[in-house]
């Protein structure tokens, strides 16, 4: 393991983190020598948590699956972090009820909002958690690169339900509730009262590769998705956007 920016992670960055880690360290830098109070909704197992953690941030996980938090559990402990994580039951849907207002100076919001009854509640129990000038990293599933998928695929039909539905669903079978593009993530925080500060692409290129190239030329392919995260129309077309946002202090 090497530690870059204050966090602790694997010697390689794949693309499913590289960028999300870069935004975090720049957050991370910017408060360097702060304890800062992270968390992560839905944050299962602890990928971002225990890194977090070991940097020496006091994080709480809220995840609705309890085998997902037992090995938080484990593998915060197997990182002498413990002390430092806390695991809490419940999902995004009741997160208000779980967080104090006002308490927290990062939160994580990753791959939840595809998945919630309403995302609109949960984005202002995000926002309500920041105390002024905290941060959230925000993940979703982009509606674009879902339609390009599913036609290149053959299914036809699909990628067209999804391009025509207005929340980019395809229908009772479909494993998501809803998809995004750009613009409406950015108005979903904004009317929360969060200033997206950033917009990147995550798996701009990864999901497109074949297996041989993605795995025999994983250093070129992360440092692409890099290059590439933050320029339109790469960045839109992407697997997933990230959104990287404030509350106005």
């Amino acid at each position: 393991m090497t530690r870059l920016g204050g966090v602790e992670r694997t010697r390689t960055l794949t693309p499913r983190t590289a960028v999300i880690w870069a935004v975090l360290r720049a957050e991370l830098d910017r408060r360097a020598g702060e304890q800062l109070t992270v968390l992560d909704v839905g944050g299962g197992t602890g990928g971002f948590a225990v890194p977090l953690a070991d940097a020496g941030h006091r994080v709480t996980v809220v995840d609705a699956s309890p085998d997902a938090l037992a090995a938080l559990t484990r593998r915060a402990a197997e990182a002498g972090v413990a002390d430092r994580v806390r695991a809490v039951q419940g999902d995004g849907d009741a997160l208000a009820g779980l967080v104090e207002p006002a308490t927290v100076d990062l939160v994580l919001c990753h791959s939840v909002l595809e998945v919630v009854d309403d995302p609109a509640p949960v984005v202002a129990a995000l926002a309500a958690a920041l105390r002024p000038g905290g941060a959230a990293s925000v993940l979703v599933t982009g509606r674009a690169a879902a339609v390009l998928a599913r036609a290149m695929n053959g299914h036809l039909d699909v990628a067209a339900a999804l391009a025509a539905d207005p929340v980019g669903a395809a229908g009772p079978r479909d494993t998501l509730r809803r998809r995004y593009d750009a613009d409406g993530a950015t108005a979903l925080l904004a009317a929360a009262g969060l200033a997206v500060e950033e917009i990147h692409g995550v798996r701009v290129l990864a999901d497109l590769l074949p297996a041989a190239v993605a795995d025999g030329q994983a250093a070129a392919l992360v440092e692409l998705e890099r290059a590439l995260a933050a320029r339109p129309p790469y960045r839109d077309l992407a697997a997933q956007l990230h959104l990287f946002a404030r509350r106005p202090a």
